[in-house]
Parts: structure tokens; C-alpha cells; sequence
């Protein structure tokens, strides 16, 4: 699933799906982080925890 939305298709999603969307770039970053070196394997997995334990309470 491609997580680059244009302005126009991004105002027509729920709220959920742009929490979902979010989500989805949040974790692209936190990959690219972890493939590049800038934090460690237990940064990104802490950090993808914590990512995960937000979207369940708001979701």
C-alpha cells in the first residue's frame, strides 16, 4: 500500500483510515531510521511498540 497521498485523496478519508495512513509513514520512517543507522534495533523497536500501543487505544 502506497502511503503517498495527494492532498485531495487525503480529505476524503475517515478519520481512521488517516490514523491508519499515519501509522503506516510513521513506521516507513522508523525502517528507514533503523536501515540507515540512526538508531539502533532497540530504539526501533521500542519506538514501534509504542507506536502500535497508540494506534490501539485510539482505535
Amino acid at each position: 500500500m502506497d502511503v503517498n497521498i495527494e492532498n485531495s485523496a487525503w480529505d476524503k478519508l475517515n478519520y481512521a483510515e488517516k490514523n491508519k495512513q499515519l501509522f503506516l509513514k510513521q513506521k516507513q520512517t522508523l525502517e528507514m531510521f533503523l536501515e540507515r543507522g540512526a538508531i539502533s534495533k532497540a530504539q526501533h523497536d521500542k519506538s514501534l511498540h509504542d507506536l502500535i500501543e497508540k494506534m490501539e487505544t485510539e482505535g
